[in-house]
């Protein structure tokens, strides 16, 4: 069974897979990456659609024992029983609107992501997929890499607390839901 990192865009998926291969001697499977070697993508106006479908089983072919699957498309792609637990990395939608600025994403596709993370989509995706024993979040806000990768071990080893991410209250009490969601 794996472990899956996932999360919105940004939160830093890539970069806590990478630290965590290297300290657990797992091999990377990228979904994203998976999914665009095998022509599975199929672009449209602001947005790459994925065939699901035909990438699960991609991934049921490809996946070892000893993995970690990285990418926001994990609860859609994945079965319960190729996981043994999945991190969902989460990120203050005030950081993320910078790091979205810098890469130049439009301010519709700025809007749907902020929405989806203020909202926990991935978050809820995945605990429904995977189950609540299985998904651990994680605030990689102010963070460093290092400490993420800690704190991934500590959850492997059974050493962590959960930790409860809700960014609607955070967002709620600095009366800023029209800043995220007036588009």
């Amino acid at each position: 069974m794996s472990l899956i990192i996932t999360g919105s865009p940004g939160v830093g998926k890539h970069t806590i897979a990478k630290s965590l291969a290297k300290a657990l001697d797992y091999e990377i499977f990228d979904i994203n990456k998976i999914a665009l070697e095998s022509k599975l993508y199929e672009k449209t106006n602001e947005t790459n659609d994925v065939d699901i479908i035909k990438l699960k089983k991609i991934l049921k072919k490809k996946i070892s024992k000893k993995s970690i699957i990285v990418g926001h498309l994990a609860p859609y792609a994945l079965t319960k029983s190729q996981v043994s637990k999945a991190i969902i990395l989460r990120k203050s939608p005030y950081k993320l609107s910078q790091i979205y600025k810098k890469r130049k994403y439009s301010k519709k596709k700025i809007a749907e992501n902020l929405a989806s993370e203020i909202l926990g989509i991935i978050t809820y995706d995945t605990i429904k997929k995977f189950g609540k024993n299985k998904s651990f979040q994680i605030d990689t806000s102010s963070k460093s890499i290092s400490k993420v990768t800690k704190t991934i071990t500590d959850i492997l080893n059974g050493k962590s607390k959960k930790e409860l991410i809700d960014w609607l209250s955070v967002v709620t009490e600095k009366k800023d839901l029209q800043t995220f969601f007036s588009y």
